[in-house]
């Protein structure tokens, strides 16, 4: 019996990190479809975070998820206006409007800069907080060492 020669291999089946990606590829394409003013809008506002998204090569996205984050916060209340005025116009007006644009690219920078100082702040108060731990046990060693009457050799006066 002939041996038949292996056929190109099964595709594999989309990962759940895949399927994501594509739901979220699939409900940005609608959202562009369906409503183009407030999807111009949305990406303007969140242009620091989406770049950050992209450029971002860190475990968990850290850097892009708090501008995004910090960001979508102030981009509530323009999308609210062009959902309540209808559309073109009012989206229009709010992206040339410089008040909402710096908002939300000023709360993804806080972002950004929180994300950035955060870990030397929390370095800074932990080395501090060892410095006084360090200096208050030596201090207490040493008011152990006068009270029981021993040399710094650990050797009692006999």
């Amino acid at each position: 019996m002939a041996a038949t020669p292996p056929g190109p291999a099964p595709a594999a089946a989309p990962t759940s990190g895949q399927a994501l990606i594509w739901a979220q590829g699939l409900a940005c394409g609608g959202m562009v479809a369906l409503a183009p003013a407030a999807s111009l809008l949305v990406a303007l506002l969140l242009a620091p975070g989406l770049l950050a998204l992209a450029l971002d090569r860190g475990p968990g996205r850290p850097i892009a998820r708090a501008m995004l984050l910090c960001g979508a916060a102030p981009c509530v209340a323009p999308i609210m206006r062009v959902w309540d005025k209808g559309g073109g116009e009012a989206a229009l007006a709010l992206v040339t409007d410089p008040a909402s644009l710096c908002g939300a690219w000023g709360a993804a920078a806080a972002g950004w800069l929180a994300l950035t100082l955060l870990p030397v702040g929390v370095k800074l108060i932990l080395d501090a907080r060892s410095l006084s731990q360090a200096a208050r046990l030596r201090a207490e060693r040493d008011r152990l060492i006068r009270d029981w009457g021993l040399e710094e050799g650990g050797q009692a006066d006999q």
